[in-house]
């Protein structure tokens, strides 16, 4: 399916809004295509593409709305969905917490499109999986990857004179690797707008490498160390904190931002002065979608300044409700980093542990962000500067507000999983029991 261009999107828009009969009207339409290809056991076993459309109706009577999708845009089919639509918003009970559609809004344009990943065909995924599987079997060693690439776009627009176009590309790859004898793992993952970027060889090498190097595993006793989190690792926890800026959530006492006895901890100093954190939809590493499912334009937003708690996401209703302005939710986040590689903090480190990933990760206590999980695919002991050996993962229980106070060092921030998030050495984080999963 070709996509859409800006004046086609508006052309059937406006078409839905000129059938519609409503209080207030809204459409939106995204669709492209998606591609991936899989192998395991250095065996490609699935691979495919897929071209969708899709075209969704909002229609509201008072604070009391229904909605109907459809995939076909003849005439006859818009006109039967804004019919469905409306006939559902009748029968529907009212909500209320319904906030009245935005008027015409000014979205930043971002550059999330790339002309390499839109030309992406099965050849070239073909390639990607064999310059990945090709090296693992020189060395001996399984690997067992993942690719997905879409090009795509998405469109809104309302009977108040709203209207928002974007394109998009997207390309992600996982691979891990094990050993011929199954003791030893590695990973690496790579996300990108622009599959230029991306090279699955160069990848794979990374996986490789830590497979190698983290075979016939050692215990060591479970406790506090210090940590050397790689982006991935890092990424993995401190993601989690971008989902908990909620200003409703804090109000309401049910997150680290929520002060005891009522009221929020907004403007409070809560970790490491090296610590900011911000988004904007226009940064040139991970650009991102202009626009909130509100429709609320995302704008570059400081949320951590120097350790310094500057802001919180407000949806519409609960920022009307306590009389601010709303603040767009952030699509991704970057962390600004410092100037030591990962090389520089081992040779800094007297005794602690290299992490390559967590996963498994599970809330324990919410209010506190404490989490539990387990490490995965190459995790090492250093000491007195050096990396000794590999050793048994580990189960942890941390939060990633505690580990932000406990931070020796920073690396350059690198892309993982749409967020810039740097490598991190963190002081006395906390090991509880030893996992036998490789």
């Amino acid at each position: 399916m070709a996509i859409l261009t800006q004046e086609q999107a508006k052309q059937i828009i406006d078409k839905v809004l000129s059938y519609a009969k409503a209080d207030e009207t809204e459409v939106n339409i995204s669709g492209g295509k998606t591609g991936n290809i899989r192998y395991a056991r250095n065996t490609v076993n699935t691979s495919g593409e897929s071209n969708e459309i899709n075209l969704n109706i909002t229609s509201v009577y008072g604070k009391k709305s229904g909605s109907a999708t459809i995939n076909e845009l003849d005439d006859e089919s818009l006109k039967r969905a804004v019919s469905r639509s409306e006939e559902i918003a009748q029968l529907a009970p009212e909500n209320p917490e319904y906030m009245p559609m935005l008027g015409p809004q000014k979205y930043a344009e971002s550059r999330t499109f790339a002309e390499a990943t839109d030309k992406i065909n099965p050849e070239y995924r073909a390639k990607a999986a064999i310059d990945s599987i090709q090296p693992s079997k020189e060395k001996d060693l399984t690997a067992a990857g993942y690719l997905e690439d879409y090009s795509g776009f998405s469109a809104m627009g309302n009977s108040k004179g709203m209207f928002g176009y974007n394109k998009r590309t997207s390309v992600d790859f996982s691979v891990t690797v094990r050993t011929a004898d199954g003791t030893g793992s590695g990973y690496a993952i790579r996300d990108f707008n622009d599959a230029a970027l991306l090279d699955t060889k160069n990848v794979t090498n990374i996986a490789m490498q830590k497979a190698m190097a983290s075979t016939s595993a050692q215990a060591i006793e479970p406790g506090k160390y210090t940590v050397i989190l790689e982006p991935t690792a890092a990424s993995d926890l401190l993601r989690l904190i971008s989902r908990s800026m909620d200003a409703r959530s804090a109000d309401e006492g049910r997150s680290f931002l929520s002060k005891k006895g009522g009221g929020t901890r907004l403007g409070e100093k809560l970790f490491d002065e090296r610590v900011n954190i911000y988004s904007d939809p226009t940064h040139p590493d991970i650009p991102s979608s202009p626009w909130t499912n509100e429709g609320l334009p995302r704008e570059k937003t400081k949320w951590v300044e120097n350790g310094v708690v500057k802001n919180m996401y407000y949806s519409r209703y609960w920022a009307e409700l306590k009389g601010v302005e709303p603040i767009a939710s952030p699509s991704g986040i970057i962390i600004e980093g410092g100037d030591q590689s990962l090389a520089d903090m081992i040779k800094s480190t007297e005794r602690g542990v290299l992490v390559t990933r967590f996963w498994y990760i599970r809330a324990v206590d919410p209010q506190t962000l404490l989490y539990t999980g387990l490490t995965r695919d190459g995790t090492f002991y250093i000491e007195n500067g050096q990396i000794k050996f590999p050793v048994k993962n580990f189960r942890f229980n941390e939060s990633p507000i505690i580990m932000l106070n406990n931070i020796e060092a920073l690396g350059k921030a690198e892309r993982v999983s749409g967020s810039m998030i740097p490598a991190m050495k963190i002081r006395d984080f906390t090991f509880t029991s030893l996992s036998d999963a490789v």
